[in-house]
């Protein structure tokens, strides 16, 4: 059982080091979806919530547009729980650290769908070894729970609208997994 008091003390790895505090992640025990990202940015670690920054203003923007979901339908979490200093991809060892916690939120959460942004969530949360380009909207499943991979927002805020369309394809096919009966 997922024991938030220490999770939010957490000492495990190096980034307890350099952290403000640990996003733990929000939302619903039941949500239409779970949002998976890498890692809090500054923003993040600053107001203790996952994706409140520009990433999450486009992120939840697509969400609504292709799927009519809101924040507040979706459980949102990251796979690594505190700040990389200078906003830097998490290790391996520190994914590997954390995603016990990760493990726990799966177990107590029951989404009717699983959303991973970005290549570090991707390879975390569903074993993808291929970059983001060959692996993006395709259906897998966490057990029973179906889901997919798509870019992390921040690429596309930085890669422009191209990455944007895709992103909105792949929301398609999960728009189609929320419909299935």
């Amino acid at each position: 059982m997922l024991d938030l008091n220490e999770l939010v003390s957490c000492t495990r790895c190096d980034l307890s080091l350099t952290r403000q505090r640990v996003v733990v992640g929000s939302g619903p025990s039941t949500p239409q979806l779970m949002v998976i990202g890498e890692a809090p940015g500054r923003s993040e670690d600053e107001g203790g919530e996952p994706f409140i920054g520009r990433s999450g203003q486009l992120l939840f923007r697509l969400l609504d547009e292709e799927l009519g979901v809101t924040r507040s339908q979706c459980f949102v979490t990251n796979v690594v729980k505190c700040r990389p200093p200078a906003n830097r991809t998490p290790t391996f060892i520190e994914i590997k650290t954390c995603r016990p916690w990760l493990d726990e939120q799966l177990a107590m959460i029951t989404p009717r769908a699983v959303l991973a942004l970005g290549n570090t969530a991707g390879r975390a949360v569903f074993g993808f070894e291929s970059p983001m380009s060959a692996v993006h909207g395709r259906v897998v499943h966490l057990g029973a729970v179906p889901g997919l991979a798509t870019y992390h927002p921040a690429a596309a805020l930085r890669g422009g609208s191209g990455v944007v369309q895709v992103m909105r394809r792949d929301l398609t096919v999960l728009r189609q997994l929320l419909e299935a009966p």
